[in-house]
């Protein structure tokens, strides 16, 4: 399958196909660098590497991912470029274009991110925005494979906590696209909005898919094979309106009761990390002594147990991402 020369900045780049193709591609991948092989598909390639919001996983699988492959990387942080400052995304775009054969971006605007695809002339990668998440999606769609006997077709996956987030919207729509079962559990004011039903609804009435929207908790994770949620303090909400989101959120933490709930003894945790599952960050500490919770999203019970496989989720990040470069930037001959 021929993917040279695209970007990927949302799951609806793909069809249900490509999109598959890069899960195996990035299978093979990772049996590869197990086996010891590094056949450097991305040999005198140069990547740039733009972010405006810190990363751990993102950054460190698209580096990794890119010298494995022979590829070398300019990293751009926060302040590092004059990005939307004293130059347009347009004329940066038309900048690093001429010097790099692909461009990552992790920020906040999508606009942003697709302004870059529309004036670089290579590949660009969408690491993360406020709208979507994509290259998260190519590794849980791998992680979902590797822990469960099914079909995907047959996989049932539920999303708990807040629904209008980018990693709720693009698991809704990347299960739209595949043909899932996929439930978005959360209370009514932060369900996903009317734009992303509404592409999830088509891409639903072609694939098959099964999607529910709900606040019930019992009906949404019942028979489920993977509870999934993330932090509810990630985008840029002030401190002030912490407590309303965790009075909203905290009936949708996942905790032993919710993996009982689902009826499935099999049943798998997943998270795109990091998680307030303790109190040992500084985050998590000012939370238990002002509120006295030891936990936001999931309970350390729960992150800590055998259902827990978000470690595996995190590792798999680096060989989609790897799969994504090799197949647009690289050469798979």
């Amino acid at each position: 399958m021929d993917l040279h020369g695209r970007s990927l900045l949302k799951e609806t780049d793909l069809t249900a196909g490509e999109f598959l193709h890069l899960v195996e591609l990035g299978a093979a991948l990772r049996q590869e660098r197990r086996d010891g092989k590094r056949p450097l598909r991305l040999a005198g390639r140069n990547i740039a590497l733009i972010f405006e919001k810190a990363s751990t996983r993102t950054r460190s699988a698209f580096e990794v991912a890119a010298h494995d492959e022979g590829a070398h990387v300019t990293y751009l942080g926060p302040g590092e470029s004059q990005l939307g400052y004293k130059e347009s995304v347009k004329d940066t775009a038309r900048v690093l274009g001429r010097m790099f054969d692909g461009i990552e971006y992790r920020g906040s605007a999508q606009r942003t991110v697709e302004a870059l695809a529309a004036h670089a002339g290579v590949p660009v990668w969408n690491g993360l925005t406020d709208e979507w998440h994509p290259t998260q999606m190519l590794a849980d769609i791998l992680t979902m494979r590797d822990h469960s006997d099914k079909p995907l077709r047959e996989v049932r996956y539920c999303y708990l906590g807040d629904g209008r987030n980018n990693t709720a919207s693009s698991l809704l729509v990347t299960g739209a696209l595949l043909g899932m079962d996929v439930r978005i559990c959360a209370p009514e004011p932060l369900q996903p909005r009317a734009g992303v039903r509404s592409v999830a609804r088509g891409l639903a009435g072609r694939s098959g898919a099964r999607i529910t929207v709900t606040a019930d908790l019992g009906a949404a994770v019942a028979g489920a094979d993977f509870l999934y949620t993330d932090v509810w303090l990630s985008m840029g909400e002030p401190e002030s309106e912490w407590d309303e989101r965790i009075d909203a959120l905290l009936p949708y933490q996942v905790s032993a009761d919710v993996i009982a709930r689902t009826g499935n003894p099999a049943v798998k945790f997943m998270h795109c990390l990091p998680a307030l599952h303790d109190t040992e960050t500084a985050v998590g500490q000012m939370l238990y002594d002002k509120r006295g919770l030891r936990a936001l999203e999931v309970t350390d019970e729960v992150f800590e147990s055998p259902a827990s496989i978000v470690f595996d989720q995190a590792a798999n990040r680096l060989h989609t991402i790897k799969a994504l470069m090799v197949a647009t930037a690289g050469d798979l001959r």
